[in-house]
C-alpha cells in the first residue's frame, strides 16, 4: 500500500483552491431541500433524523464509492510520525473495505475540515473542538474514539505554567502572556474562554493570548519560558512527556476540567451505506494488540469504541455555543493559525 504524505506539495493548492471556491460558494444551487431544521448544518446538508450529522443522500447520483480512502489524523504533532502510527490500521482498513487507502498528513485542523468539504478526505481523526467544524461544514460524521473495554475514556484540560513562576491559581494570570491553540481547539481556546470568566480571569482582556497553532507548540512554549502559562490537552502533555520531550516535573499544573472526549474518528456523509458500515466495522473491530497505535496511546486507550456526536459532543457544543462560535468560512479562518519559529537556545 503507498500512502500520500504532506512531501507531495502539489496536494495543498489543491485542497486550497477546491476550498476557496466551495466555501465561497456555499451557494443556494448547493442548499439540499430538508424536511426539517438542519441545525447548525451548512445548507448543502439535512438532518431529518435529528442526529445533528448530515444524513446520507438519498439520491444515489450523490453518493461516494471511490476506489482510494483517503485518512487524515489531526495535526497534534508531526504528521510523518503519525503515519507510521496509523499504517497497520491502514492496511486493515483496505483489507475491510476492499480499497485502497491513502494517508493525508494535514497541517492545520481546516486543512482537515476543508479537504473534507471538498471530497478530497474520507475518513479522519478531528480533533475535540474542529470535530464539531467537520460535522457542520464538511458533513463528517464521528462514530468512533479511542478508549478502554470498559468504556473510559477522555482528557482533561489543563492549565500549565512553568514551575519557575509565581503563577499558582487562575487568577494569577492576569497581566502575563498565555498561550492558545487555535480559535477552534476545545481545551486550547474554546473551554478557557468558557471557564475561566467565572473563575475571574477572561482572556484577552486580563492576558494577553498569543495563538501558537497546536498543543505541543504550547506546551514547547511553557516549558522554553515563552510563554508564562498555557491551557492545553492533559493527553498530549502525557504523551510528550513519556516520549521525553519534555519533563512535567519542570511544570506546573495550576488548575484542570472534568473529563472531555478526545479526538473523534469518522467518515464523511456521502459514502455509500455499505462503505460506511465497513468503515465503522475496521474501527470497532481493529485488534490494537502490538501495533503501533498500542505503542503510541497504549497507557490510556487500547481500542476503539462507538460514540454519537449528539451525545459525547453535548458539552462542547455547549462550550461552543456559550462562545458565540459561528460555524462559517470565517470562523474556518481561524482553524489556520500557523506555527511559530522557535527560539534558537
Amino acid at each position: 500500500m503507498t500512502f500520500l504524505s504532506t512531501r507531495y506539495g502539489y496536494l495543498k493548492p489543491v485542497l486550497k483552491g477546491f476550498a476557496a471556491l466551495l466555501l465561497l460558494t456555499g451557494s443556494v444551487s448547493m442548499a439540499s431541500a430538508c424536511e426539517k431544521d438542519r441545525g447548525n448544518l451548512d445548507v448543502r446538508y439535512c438532518d431529518d433524523n435529528g442526529d445533528l450529522v448530515a444524513d446520507t443522500p438519498t439520491d444515489k447520483t450523490k453518493l461516494l464509492d471511490p476506489d482510494t480512502l483517503v485518512f487524515s489524523y489531526t495535526p497534534v504533532e508531526d504528521p510523518s510520525v503519525y503515519e507510521n502510527v496509523f499504517t497497520e490500521f491502514m492496511d486493515y482498513l483496505a483489507m475491510k473495505t476492499g480499497k485502497k487507502v491513502k494517508w493525508y498528513g494535514a497541517d492545520s485542523y481546516a486543512a482537515q475540515v476543508e479537504a473534507m468539504r471538498s471530497g478530497r478526505l474520507h475518513i479522519a481523526g478531528i480533533s475535540t473542538g474542529p470535530t464539531v467544524f467537520g460535522v457542520n461544514l464538511a458533513g463528517y460524521v464521528p462514530i468512533a474514539i479511542m478508549g478502554k473495554n470498559d468504556g473510559r475514556f477522555g482528557y482533561r484540560l489543563q492549565l500549565i505554567t512553568h514551575k519557575s513562576t509565581d503563577i499558582k491559581k487562575i487568577t494569577d494570570m492576569k497581566g502575563r502572556k498565555v498561550a492558545h491553540v487555535t480559535p477552534s481547539s476545545n481545551s486550547g481556546n474554546q473551554a478557557p474562554r468558557a471557564l475561566f470568566k467565572s473563575m475571574g480571569v477572561e482572556p484577552d482582556v486580563d492576558y494577553k493570548v498569543i495563538y501558537s497553532g497546536k498543543h505541543d507548540n504550547s506546551i514547547m512554549g511553557v516549558a522554553n519560558k515563552d510563554y508564562d502559562a498555557a491551557p492545553v490537552a492533559s493527553s498530549v502533555l502525557d504523551r510528550m512527556d513519556d516520549k521525553g520531550v519534555v519533563n512535567k516535573e519542570d511544570l506546573r499544573i495550576i488548575w484542570q476540567s472534568k473529563l472531555f472526549p478526545t479526538t473523534s474518528y469518522g467518515f464523511v456523509h456521502n459514502l455509500t451505506p455499505e462503505l460506511q458500515k465497513k468503515i465503522t466495522e475496521a474501527f470497532l473491530t481493529f485488534d490494537w494488540k502490538g501495533t503501533a497505535l498500542e505503542k503510541e496511546f497504549g497507557k490510556k486507550s487500547d481500542r476503539f469504541i462507538p460514540i454519537t456526536f449528539k451525545e459525547h459532543w453535548s458539552d462542547i457544543r455547549t462550550i461552543q455555543e456559550t462562545n458565540g462560535t459561528k460555524y462559517s468560512q470565517e470562523s474556518l479562518a481561524g482553524l489556520k493559525v500557523k506555527k511559530k519559529k522557535k527560539k534558537k537556545k
